[in-house]
C-alpha cells in the first residue's frame, strides 16, 4: 500500500483547495504522491455538519475512496476548540461529547483509523483544576466509545499551556490508561512552544500513533513555509527512525495561506521533502536494536 521508510504519508485536507469534491480531493492527494488524506472536523458549521451525514452520503465517500485508492486514514477534530470537554458550561460540554461521539461513529463508517483530539481542556475560558478534571472525564468517556468502535483516539499538543507538549499530553493519556487513547504530536507546535521535538518524541515511545509534519516559528504555527522555520527536520526524522516509528505521518498545510499561488504544487513539494528526509534516515536502526548489537 505504501513504501516510505517510516510509514504512510498523508496530507491534511485543508492543504488542498476547499472547493474540490471529495473525489477530486483524494485524486489530487494521489497525484501529489500521498498515501491518504486527513479529514478535518473543525468548529465551522460546514465541517461539523459532516457528523450528521446520511448513510448514503457516507457510502458515496466510501465509493470515492475505493475509486481513487486513497483512504481517509486519520481525522483531526478541532471542533473542541469551540466546544471543549472541560468547559464550565454543561451545555458546551454536552455538545463537545456529541462531537466526540459523532466523530467516532463517522470514523467507523469511513474506515478512519486514528482520531486526533486537540489538547484543549478549554480555549476561550481560563483553564484550572476543574476544567482539566472535566476534560479528563470526557477523555475517559471517549476512550470507552472508541474502544467499542475499534477506533484510536490520540491527543495533540496544542497552543495552550495545559497540553503544549508531549509530556503534558501523556499525563492525561496515562490517567485514562486505555489502549484506545495515545498521542499524536505536532512537531511544529512543539518548537513554537519552545520545546525540543526530538526529546519530546522520545517520551512518547510506545504511545506514538501519528505525527504532524510542519514548520513553525516561535509563537507561529500556521502558514510557515517548509524549511523557512525552525523545526529541525533531520533531527526529528532521525529520532522517529530510532524509535522505529511506522504510524501515519500527516503533512499539515493550509491552501488559503499558501504564498506560492499553487497550493497543489506546494503540497507535492512537501511530499518530496518528506521523501528526502525519510531516505536520509533509512539506514538508522532503532536505538534498542543498536544497543543489542
Amino acid at each position: 500500500m505504501w513504501n516510505s521508510g517510516i510509514g504512510p504519508v498523508g496530507i491534511y485536507e485543508k492543504a488542498l483547495p476547499a472547493e474540490l469534491t471529495w473525489e477530486e480531493r483524494l485524486s489530487q492527494a494521489a497525484k501529489a504522491g500521498y498515501d491518504f488524506v486527513e479529514m478535518s472536523i473543525d468548529d465551522s458549521d460546514e465541517r461539523l455538519s459532516r457528523l450528521e451525514w446520511t448513510p448514503s452520503t457516507r457510502l458515496s465517500l466510501r465509493h470515492a475512496i475505493e475509486k481513487t485508492g486513497i483512504p481517509i486514514l486519520t481525522m483531526g477534530v478541532s471542533g473542541h476548540r469551540k466546544f471543549p470537554l472541560g468547559s464550565r458550561s454543561t451545555e458546551v460540554r454536552e455538545r463537545g461529547l456529541e462531537i466526540l461521539h459523532g466523530a467516532i461513529e463517522l470514523a467507523y463508517d469511513l474506515g478512519v483509523r486514528v482520531i486526533q483530539l486537540m489538547g484543549y481542556d478549554v480555549f476561550y475560558e481560563a483553564s484550572d483544576a476543574q476544567t482539566q478534571a472535566r476534560f479528563l472525564e470526557g477523555l475517559f468517556q471517549g476512550a470507552r466509545w472508541a474502544g467499542a468502535a475499534g477506533v484510536m483516539l490520540a491527543l495533540e499538543n496544542v497552543d495552550v499551556d495545559t497540553v503544549d507538549s508531549v509530556e503534558k499530553a501523556l499525563r492525561f493519556v496515562r490517567e485514562v490508561n486505555s489502549p484506545w487513547l495515545n498521542v499524536y504530536p505536532d512537531m511544529g507546535n512543539l518548537v513554537a512552544a519552545g520545546y525540543d521535538p526530538s526529546e519530546q518524541l522520545k517520551l512518547a515511545k510506545g504511545r506514538l500513533v501519528g505525527i504532524h509534519v510542519k514548520d513553525a516559528q516561535p509563537g507561529e504555527v500556521r502558514g510557515v513555509q517548509f524549511e523557512k522555520g525552525i523545526v529541525p527536520f533531520e533531527d526529528v526524522f532521525r529520532t522517529l527512525a530510532e524509535l522505529d516509528f511506522s504510524g501515519p505521518m500527516v503533512v499539515e498545510m493550509w491552501a488559503h495561506l499558501d504564498r506560492s499561488g499553487d497550493p497543489l504544487q506546494a503540497a507535492a513539494e512537501a511530499r518530496q521533502l518528506v521523501n528526502r528526509l525519510v531516505q536520509s534516515v533509512a539506514n538508522i536502526l532503532p536505538r534498542d536494536e543498536i544497543e543489542r548489537n
